[in-house]
């Protein structure tokens, strides 16, 4: 991963492969026109006050997004100035928005990809901007390539027009000597390499990660780290009766696991739980998806590795609270053995589900791992999972639905997503729905009616919650696989989506913060 450092070495006798500077859009009274960001002023300098000049003549604008390269002026020993665009210059003695800054940062460190070192001149007015900038660098550097020739032979990932990422970082305006400027980079270092874990797994094709494999990544992990680790097999599982995982998985010969991993802190006064769809690989099961629908599923796995980076995460951080992750791991497979559609499973709640679909399986294999949470009664719980298209229909590929038991919960998880820099919208849970779920053979259906199909899923969850436990459901099944072109610091793949909130909520409840 990309090194990072605080430098308060100024910019043009810095050794590096490029500057990278901010630009904004000029409020109104500059009639629009290009702005150079704080932290770049050594460099305008040098340009004798005409750096925004002369990137308006290029073509600049200062959009989000937008960069621009240009020759480094004379005297500087980094060749190239990198200008990256931060839209809208804020209000008089207002800074630039947290996500902006992680965005631009993470453009920068992507376009990038070949150098050793870049020195980065973006606005950092106190240490919560010097993590922000970083955090940007790390995900925005990311990239995944072991599958690729060039990266296999050369024993290091490489970029698609094999370059490798970016080497090193230096973050001018940082105090390396300060300590909430080294807390900041430390924590955005510590949160960013398991986000980006959390990328990896989830763009990891499915021969090589199955329920087993993805356990034992946790199972070294949690070694590494001081985490208590469990891993149920299918044996287990039987004997503890957990219906749901194991007639998800019952078509796969990879078999399910469900995976507990518990970090505790000897000062922690909450607890929370963190439960993870867990579906290797879904392929509809009996009720098979058409092509075009399951080229992709090897992402249905997201929301386990989002929980299972963020208890680790918790665990790096040293936070006082007592964290529980859940991963509830399954191949959701056709064959002789398969569930079928009409079959009745017997749930680890002692509660009996009609199938009727076999494509909604995660919800089967996350009520198991939800009762389990519950019997340990946390604080909270809050589940993650690719679970719903008709989240996607209704967020769009980018934001992510909250669901809860609990309006103020609710609104908690929400604000700790927002401070994250994660798009989320809280989303309700209409009493009305739950009635399409009625069945005259078991006490429940794992399908209802189909308009607001995101939120008939989080009422089939509620169910296996238990009583006085504040709950949230987090439906990531838009931004959790990015199928378009890269964006600010995410890539095309796994995103790593929830995981930065996940960590927030943590922080908050070891602060005593959560809601």
């Amino acid at each position: 991963m990309t090194a990072l450092t605080l430098s308060t070495a100024a910019a043009p006798g810095l050794r590096a492969d490029a500057i990278v500077i901010g630009v904004a859009k000029g409020a109104a009274s500059r009639s629009g026109n290009l702005v150079v960001a704080p932290g770049a002023e050594a460099v305008d300098k040098a340009y004798d006050g005409r750096l925004a000049a002369v990137l308006e003549t290029l073509g600049a604008s200062g959009a989000e997004g937008e960069v621009t390269k240009l020759p480094a002026p004379s005297g500087f020993k980094a060749p190239v100035v990198v200008a990256v665009g931060l839209g809208a210059e804020p209000e008089k003695d207002a800074g630039f928005d947290a996500e902006v800054l992680r965005r631009a940062a993470g453009v920068a460190a992507r376009a990038l990809a070949g150098a050793k070192k870049a020195a980065f001149a973006l606005p950092l007015t106190e240490a919560a901007d010097a993590g922000v900038v970083g955090e940007g660098v790390l995900l925005g550097a990311y990239s995944f390539d072991a599958y690729k020739e060039a990266g296999q032979a050369q024993g290091s990932a490489k970029a698609k027009n094999g370059k490798a990422p970016l080497a090193e970082a230096a973050l001018l305006g940082g105090k390396p000597r300060d300590k909430a400027y080294k807390a900041a980079i430390e924590r955005a270092a510590a949160v960013s390499e398991e986000l980006n874990r959390a990328r990896d797994l989830v763009n990891t094709p499915p021969n090589d990660l199955n329920p087993e494999a993805f356990a034992a990544v946790a199972q070294a992990a949690a070694k590494e780290h001081g985490i208590k680790v469990q891993v149920l097999d299918e044996k287990a599982l039987t004997k503890g009766g957990y219906g749901g995982i194991l007639g998800v998985g019952a078509g796969s010969a990879a078999g399910p696991r469900l995976v507990k991993l518990s970090y505790t802190s000897s000062k922690a006064t909450k607890s929370l739980a963190f439960v993870g769809k867990g579906i290797t690989y879904d392929s509809g099961g009996i009720s098979l998806k058409p092509a075009g629908h399951n080229e992709t599923m090897k992402c249905d796995m997201a929301g386990a590795a989002a929980v299972f980076a963020a208890v680790v995460s918790a665990a790096r951080l040293g936070l006082e609270v007592n964290v529980t992750g859940w991963l509830a791991l399954a191949e959701n497979m056709p064959s002789g053995s398969a569930t079928r559609p009409g079959d009745v499973l017997r749930m680890y709640s002692g509660k009996t589900v009609e199938v009727l679909n076999t494509d909604a399986e995660g919800r089967l294999v996350l009520a198991d791992a939800l009762w389990a949470a519950s019997q340990e009664k946390p604080d909270a719980i809050i589940d993650v999972a690719t679970l719903t298209g008709a989240m996607m229909l209704a967020l769009g590929s980018r934001t992510y639905g909250i669901m809860a038991n609990d309006d103020a919960f609710r609104s908690a998880v929400h604000e700790a997503a927002e401070e994250a820099g994660e798009p989320a919208w809280p989303m309700p849970l209409p009493e009305h729905l739950r009635k399409g779920m009625d069945s005259a053979t078991a006490d429940i259906a794992n399908m209802g009616e189909r308009m607001g199909g995101g939120l008939v899923a989080g009422l089939f969850l509620r169910e296996f919650v238990g009583e006085d436990i504040a709950w949230a459901h987090l439906d990531i099944a838009g931004p959790a696989f990015n199928e378009s072109a890269p964006f600010g610091y995410t890539p095309k793949g796994g995103t790593g989506t929830a995981v930065r909130t996940l960590v927030r909520v943590a922080e908050l409840a070891a602060a005593g913060d959560l809601g």
